[in-house]
């Protein structure tokens, strides 16, 4: 088990930037602590933007859902209490991290998250070999089970914490890791691959 508490991220978004104008329109964030989710944040999010139809196909959120869901304003302030200062993760976590902070700086707010780990760069070292490291394919090679609708934030998060929960595992016995820490899997994150084995040896003297 991980020995400090991370905060798992999703957003569900009408875009692939918020540098071309993308914006957030749905988010789950699950607190993890002792190889657990003990805690949940999770709503539709209002950022008076239009949805465009390819993302209503994907994810199944409509216009209509996000033009009654509490506004940006109101959700964003509450997701930055629910982080505090715990580690951040989320799979393909530069994506999520930058609309974090894009949607904070447009309210003069800035997140205080410790590390920034992603479970997507964590599969590709820790697990190398396999076909492909989408959630969804990482989710059926490792037997992990959706239990909602797969492009929906609260169910990617939830497959998303199973993962890294999985990882931590895979550290601990397939490497004799004795400690893990964000720190740790952050730094694993910041590696190239071929130096992952050799660091992760250096973890067990």
């Amino acid at each position: 088990m991980i020995n400090q508490p991370v905060v798992m991220l999703d957003f569900e978004t009408t875009g692939l930037s918020p540098a071309q104008g993308a914006r957030i329109t749905e988010v789950a964030a699950l607190r993890i602590v002792d190889g657990r989710i003990v805690d949940r944040f999770v709503s539709l999010i209002n950022c008076d933007v239009e949805v465009p139809y390819e993302i209503t196909a994907l994810t199944g959120i409509t216009q209509e859902m996000v033009d009654s869901a509490p506004s940006v304003e109101r959700v964003l302030p509450e997701l930055l209490r629910f982080i505090g200062s715990d580690a951040l993760a989320a799979h393909n976590a530069s994506f999520d991290s930058k609309f974090l902070t894009a949607e904070a700086e447009r309210l003069d707010m800035q997140a205080s998250y410790s590390e920034l780990v992603c479970s997507l760069l964590l599969s590709r070292r820790l697990l190398p070999g396999l076909p492909s490291y989408r959630l969804s394919s990482l989710a059926d090679n490792l037997g992990i089970r959706f239990s909602g609708h797969a492009h929906r934030a609260e169910a990617d998060a939830e497959v998303s914490a199973e993962l890294l929960l999985h990882l931590s595992d895979r550290l601990r016995g397939h490497y004799k890791c004795p400690h893990i820490d964000p720190g740790l899997l952050a730094a694993i994150n910041r590696l190239p691959a071929a130096k992952v084995p050799g660091f992760l040896q250096e973890q067990t003297v």
